[in-house]
């Protein structure tokens, strides 16, 4: 997403790097949740993840050649991923109540799919049934426990819907600080000022990942379906190496 002739010159970043950087803090979080939970700060950080993948979902969906293609990958890895995410988390190889992320990324690219057919083809009826559809797959995220639950879905379809328009950027701020510091149920932090004491949600440290997706340039860096795959690779192959550090030392 672009942000304007005037901000054009600010964007800086490519969506490689914006995908290194949500690796470094996933990366992060995942540290502080196996082998250094003393930490907070890491899963502050590591709160931003999440956001730029979901906008990362978003742009693949409107720039990939190959929707099919696409969403096999993530269907691929989301179940490559399961049992070290399960592994890594919980200590054991199956655990039902809680699915990976990339199942909710995989959700989100279906409920944005959903919306962009009904904005091919616009009509009351197609705009009815898209959003009832989409509310379905967002209760989907509940029922089937997967990362972020139905707010992670939320987020992706935040993404799709709060682009390339004048404003853009204020309705993505809103619905990020909405989503994950009022709706999202999550550690809190207890913060004293004074006299003054208050609880502020973790969650919404990811409502800084938008500095970075702001400074998102639209191009797509070094393209090579290498380094494609050992992005996705490195999900579930960093989750298997954090089990075994943290169960064998």
């Amino acid at each position: 997403m672009r942000m304007g002739k005037n901000s054009k010159s600010f964007a800086y970043l490519n969506a490689n790097t914006l995908r290194f950087l949500a690796i470094f803090f996933m990366l992060l979080d995942h540290l502080w949740g196996t082998l250094v939970s003393g930490n907070l700060w890491m899963t502050c950080v590591g709160r931003m993840a999440f956001p730029i993948f979901a906008f990362q979902i978003s742009e693949g969906f409107l720039h990939t050649s190959d929707l099919k293609r696409y969403r096999n990958r993530l269907i691929l890895f989301a179940l490559l991923s399961e049992i070290p995410f399960d592994l890594m988390l919980n200590g054991t190889w199956f655990y039902p109540f809680d699915q990976n992320v990339l199942f909710t990324l995989l959700l989100g690219l279906w409920a944005i799919s959903v919306l962009d057919k009904a904005k091919k083809d616009p009509s009351t009826r197609n705009f009815i049934l898209a959003a009832f559809k989409t509310m379905g797959i967002c209760l989907l995220g509940l029922v089937f426990m997967v990362d972020y639950k139905m707010m992670g879905v939320a987020i992706v379809i935040l993404f799709y819907v709060c682009r390339g328009f004048k404003g853009a950027w204020l309705c993505q701020l809103v619905g990020m600080i909405m989503l994950n510091g009022v709706l999202f149920n999550g550690m809190v932090i207890p913060v004293t000022l004074g006299s003054f004491s208050f609880e502020f949600p973790q969650q919404a440290f990811a409502v800084f990942a938008l500095v970075f997706i702001w400074l998102y340039n639209g191009q797509k860096g070094r393209s090579s379906r290498w380094l494609q795959y050992a992005a996705y690779a490195f999900y579930p192959v960093h989750a298997l190496i954090l089990y075994l550090i943290s169960h064998f030392r």
